[in-house]
């Protein structure tokens, strides 16, 4: 028996993003081939046909933009069968797209994520995030980075609270090659040369899969989340403007969050660790000493 954390990420180009974002959507292996066949079953109930075989169409920047909202903002609430039927005419001749089909095609867009985080709910999912600010100092060395390791800390702390003793495996979306070693390598430096990391081995198993995100439903799943956090999730010191028009999708993403209570001294009733963790300084304590020793 075992957790799969699927993981993806959002805002790593630096560009538009408020956030980087480093985020896992964790299913229990019982629930997730019921989860994929419902994800599934929602493409053609919203879409009117699936749409997962088009690599772009169920990326998150492309199913929650501006332009998804505004489209779908410019009409009244259309019936869910009359939207699937304008939806579809939508995406099958989209340069001749009329307006009722592309105000039906934003909506039925809304719907489905919406839709998909009501599923994650229903069959135990639970997500995690590493939420990196924009200036945050990166580390000049080569071990893994801090969102990573916060990452599985929160997911460690997660297994840790199951009666089963369940382990955890961690998917991630394929990387380039040499990406994918260099994380690989950082991965068993961690759970092998490290005290916390050895620990945490004893539920984490230290060695990744990597998967095609469009062959995946859990890294789409990873994706939307990490996508809303960047754009409307709000908590501790993030202070960056949000996309106010995602609030509801917002508030879903932040309903799934693990909250864990750990032993700690100075804490009688424990110590309680949110499963999304805002990383403001990416550095190893080591090189932030050296740093400040310098000055």
């Amino acid at each position: 028996m075992a957790y799969l954390l699927f993981v993806d990420e959002s805002g790593q180009d630096h560009r538009e993003s408020p956030y980087e974002v480093l985020a896992g959507a964790a299913v229990h292996d019982t629930q997730i081939w019921n989860l994929v066949c419902a994800i599934q079953d929602a493409e053609p109930r919203f879409f009117g046909t699936r749409i997962s075989n088009d690599r772009e169409e169920l990326k998150a920047r492309r199913l929650l933009r501006r332009k998804t909202f505004r489209l779908a903002a410019q009409g009244a609430a259309i019936p869910e069968d009359e939207r699937t039927l304008l939806s579809a005419a939508a995406l099958k001749d989209g340069a001749n797209a009329t307006r009722a089909q592309l105000t039906a095609l934003g909506q039925a867009r809304i719907a489905y994520v919406h839709h998909v985080l009501e599923l994650c709910a229903a069959h135990g999912v639970r997500f995690f995030a590493s939420i990196v600010h924009p200036s945050a100092p990166t580390p000049a060395g080569q071990g893994l980075r801090k969102d990573y390791a916060y990452l599985f800390e929160r997911f460690f702390y997660f297994l840790e609270e199951q009666l089963t003793h369940e382990r955890g495996l961690v998917v991630f979306d394929e990387l380039e090659r040499s990406q994918a070693h260099l994380l690989v390598n950082q991965m068993s430096e961690y759970f092998r040369a490290t005290e916390k990391g050895r620990m945490r081995s004893g539920r984490v198993v230290p060695e990744p899969f990597f998967v095609h995100s469009d062959l995946t439903s859990g890294i789409r799943i990873a994706d939307l989340v990490a996508y809303i956090i960047s754009w409307n999730v709000r908590v501790s010191s993030m202070a960056a403007a949000r996309r106010a028009e995602m609030d509801a999708l917002g508030r879903a993403v932040q309903n799934l969050r693990h909250r864990a209570t750990i032993d700690r001294l100075g804490y009688p009733d424990g110590f309680v660790v949110w499963s999304f963790a805002v990383i403001d300084d990416l550095r190893p304590r080591d090189e932030r000493e050296e740093v400040l020793g310098d000055r």
